[in-house]
């Protein structure tokens, strides 16, 4: 059992504590600085046990209070909600977090090292750079569409066709039009490009970690979702059995049991989507 017990609530620049000590009697209640709370915490027992939700910048300070020797716990904001006591204000959620981070059935979250964060910005930024993309090209078939040119839905029918196009001098398009759909295909082959970049780098990754090379014998599982798994999933023994793991990506079905009845509805969808995407399109 740990002598003291800290729940903070983090922001950007404000932070609030709460802690209790081994009896449960409120001992720590403030409002801390960003460039202050490491301090404010530093005179804390070494078995101190801090909690916090999940989210931006979560995982850098649960590293920093581990760093201190303090025991850091990362939980979902929806388990910290039932504890919360009266209105949502900073105070409140600081001492839900630290109710909840004592209970011995509460679940966490596995912190991330500074790699694996790495990894996942590149999965990230690579994401963002397809959907960027898909609206390009999308964009450039409606406006085509505008006047009359109707191209097929795929990259590689846009690619092919509008070099074509622009090419084409009577097909009555404007030239302001033309000098337009010039300047969107060129954004379009640039974002090819930077997409390709990132490939490299996910494909570099695959090869320097051990893990995603295990991964990677698996039928089904490339690159992209080695390194994707490896980067999301800090320790796999966190779950019991594969089937656990398929839960924490909210591949079952929701369950609505009561009086000895059992009612399965659909797939929850709760857990990662962009992780969940990958293994259903290599099971495909």
């Amino acid at each position: 059992m740990t002598s003291f017990t800290v729940g903070i609530d983090l922001a950007k620049n404000v932070f609030s504590l709460h802690g209790v000590d081994a009896h449960g009697k409120v001992t720590l209640r403030k409002t801390v600085k960003r460039n202050k709370l490491l301090a404010a915490l530093g005179n804390l027992p070494e078995d101190t046990l801090i909690g916090m939700e999940a989210c931006s910048g979560a995982h850098h300070w649960a590293r920093q209070f581990q760093k201190l020797g303090y025991t850091a716990r990362i939980m979902a904001s929806r388990f910290v909600t039932p504890y919360r006591k009266g209105g949502k204000n900073d105070n409140n959620d600081a001492e839900a977090i630290c109710e909840a981070v004592g209970r011995p059935n509460m679940r966490f979250v596995s912190i991330k090292s500074p790699d694996q964060q790495s990894a996942l910005c590149v999965h990230r930024l690579r994401q963002g750079l397809v959907r960027a993309r898909t609206a390009q090209i999308n964009q450039l078939r409606g406006l085509l569409m505008e006047f009359g040119i109707v191209i097929r839905k795929s990259r590689e029918s846009v690619q092919r066709e509008v070099p074509l196009i622009l090419a084409d001098a009577e097909n009555d398009l404007p030239w302001v039009m033309r000098q337009l759909i010039e300047d969107a295909f060129k954004r379009l082959l640039q974002l090819n490009d930077d997409i390709a970049d990132y490939d490299k780098m996910i494909h570099s990754l695959a090869q320097r970690t051990e893990s995603a090379k295990k991964l990677l014998a698996i039928p089904g599982v490339g690159e992209m979702t080695a390194t994707a798994i490896v980067a999301s999933v800090s320790d796999a023994k966190q779950f019991k059995s594969c089937r656990h793991f398929t839960a924490w990506l909210g591949l079952t079905p929701k369950q609505h049991t009561t009086g000895g009845v059992v009612r399965l509805g659909r797939i929850t969808r709760r857990g990662d989507i962009y992780l969940r995407t990958l293994l259903v399109h290599g099971a495909r």
